[in-house]
C-alpha cells in the first residue's frame, strides 16, 4: 500500500468507558487492520465525559484516558490513538502533529456513531469522511422532518451509513432521504471471540439499558421511544412461561425505576446482576457472555415498531461464542436467517417456542449461532463491503 493506506476511526470510548463500547471499536479497528490497513483511533468530541464509576458526568478525563489505553493495548494499538480534553485542549496519546499528519493523509475517516461534530475537529481530513450511524431512525426522522441541525451535521459527510437495514423499504414507515444511504451491519472479529458450545450453561443473559430520555419522537402520527423499558415489561413473566432461567445485567440510574424494576423482575424470577460488574472490564464482558447459555433480549421501541432492520452488535458477540440469541424482531429476520441459532420474536408465544426450540437440541443451535456470526457478520465481509460501497 502506498501513502494512502490509513484509516482513522473517531468514537465514542472515552465519553462512555464501558466494554461494550469497547468491543464495538475494536471491532472495526481490527477488521480493518485485518483488511490490510493502517489504523488508528481519535476522540475528539468536545463534550463532558461520563464515569460509570459514579453513574455521572465528570470534568476529569484520567480514569477515560487510562480505558482508551488500556483498550489499545489489547490489540496492539497501544501508539496509534489519540484523546482530546475539551475543557483543557491537550491530547493524550499521540501528538498533535502526528494527528495532523493522520488527517492529511488518511484514506478515509470513519466516525463511529456520529462521535464528533465535524465542525469540532481540530484538523478537517482530506479523504473521505465517512458517517456510520450505528443507532438509526433518530436522525432519518430528523432529516424527514427538516432538522436544520441535522442536516448541517450529515451534510457535512461525503459517505453516509446507517445499520437501519429496512429502512427505506415497503414495509418501513421511515424513508430515506437528503443523501445516498449505505447500510451495512455491525461486524465481529470471531477470532476474538472463541466459541464455548457448553449444553451445561444454564442462564440466557443480557446486559442491556433500562430507560433511555431526551429521544423520543413523533412522526407520522406515532410517537417512538428511544428507551427499552417498555418491551422489557412486556416479557418480565417469561420465567413464569418456561423452565428456562434468566439473567439480566441492567443499568438502572433512577431509583424509582430500580424499584420498580426489581419489584417486577425479581417476583418473576428473574436473577439480576450488576450491570457495571459486567461492563467495566472487556475481558469480565466477554466471559460473561461466553459462560452464558445464550442472549435473550428486547429492543428500543423506535427500531421496533418502525422495523428499521436494525441489529445489536452485543447479539453479535454472542453469536459469535456459539450462544444462541432469541431477540425482538426489528425487520431483521428479512436479511438474516432465523430458527436456527438465532430467533426473532414478536410476541411472548414466539419469545417462549424459540427458548423451547433452541433447547430442545442445544448443541445444533450453538454451533448455527457460530456460523450466523460468521457468514452474516464477520468483520473481513461486512467492512470489506462498506468500504466498497463508499467508494473505497
Amino acid at each position: 500500500m502506498g501513502t494512502h493506506d490509513k484509516i482513522v476511526v473517531l468514537g465514542l470510548v472515552g465519553q462512555f468507558p464501558l466494554a461494550g463500547m469497547a468491543w464495538q471499536l475494536v471491532h472495526h479497528l481490527v477488521g480493518f487492520r485485518q483488511l490490510g490497513f493502517n489504523v488508528y483511533y481519535i476522540e475528539q468530541t468536545g463534550t463532558v465525559l461520563y464515569d460509570p464509576r459514579v453513574k455521572s458526568r465528570v470534568n476529569d478525563c484520567a480514569y477515560s484516558v487510562h480505558f482508551i489505553a488500556e483498550t489499545m493495548r489489547r490489540i496492539g494499538l497501544e501508539d496509534r490513538w489519540a484523546y482530546h480534553d475539551g475543557l483543557t485542549g491537550q491530547w493524550h496519546g499521540l501528538s498533535e502533529r502526528c494527528i495532523q499528519e493522520l488527517f492529511t493523509s488518511a484514506l478515509c475517516v470513519v466516525n463511529l456513531c456520529g462521535a464528533s461534530d465535524p465542525k469540532v475537529l481540530t484538523f478537517p481530513p482530506r479523504g473521505k469522511l465517512l458517517y456510520l450511524e450505528t443507532d438509526p431512525v433518530l436522525s432519518q426522522i430528523r432529516l424527514a422532518q427538516g432538522d436544520a441541525a441535522t442536516i448541517e451535521f450529515l451534510d457535512a459527510h461525503d459517505v453516509h451509513v446507517t445499520y437501519g437495514e429496512n429502512l427505506g423499504e415497503d414495509d418501513c414507515p421511515i424513508p430515506l432521504s437528503h443523501f445516498a444511504w449505505r447500510k451495512t451491519r455491525p461486524p465481529v472479529v470471531l477470532d476474538l471471540w472463541s466459541a464455548r458450545f457448553d449444553p451445561a450453561c444454564s442462564r440466557f443473559t443480557t446486559i442491556s439499558t433500562w430507560r433511555n430520555v431526551g429521544k423520543d419522537l413523533s412522526f407520522r402520527g406515532e410517537t417512538y421511544l428511544w428507551s427499552k423499558h417498555a418491551n422489557w415489561l412486556t416479557v418480565a413473566d417469561q420465567p413464569q412461561r418456561t423452565s428456562q432461567q434468566f439473567e439480566l445485567a441492567v443499568g438502572i440510574d433512577s431509583p424509582e425505576d430500580l424499584a420498580v424494576f426489581q419489584r417486577i423482575f425479581l417476583h418473576n424470577g428473574w436473577a439480576l446482576t450488576d450491570p457495571l460488574s459486567v461492563s467495566q472490564d472487556m475481558e469480565v464482558y466477554r466471559e460473561y457472555i461466553q459462560g452464558s447459555r445464550g442472549e435473550f433480549t428486547v429492543s428500543k421501541d423506535i427500531v421496533v415498531r418502525t422495523r428499521s432492520g436494525w441489529f445489536s452488535d452485543r447479539s453479535v458477540c454472542y453469536l459469535a461464542a456459539g450462544k444462541p440469541v432469541v431477540t425482538q424482531e426489528t425487520g431483521f429476520s428479512k436479511y438474516v436467517p432465523v430458527g436456527r441459532g438465532l430467533f426473532a420474536f414478536s410476541t411472548k408465544d414466539e419469545a417462549r417456542a424459540a427458548l423451547e426450540e433452541i433447547n430442545g437440541d442445544y448443541l445444533v443451535h450453538a454451533h448455527a449461532a457460530r456460523e450466523i456470526a460468521r457468514e452474516y457478520f464477520s468483520a473481513e465481509k461486512a467492512l470489506r463491503k462498506l468500504l466498497h460501497d463508499a467508494g473505497l
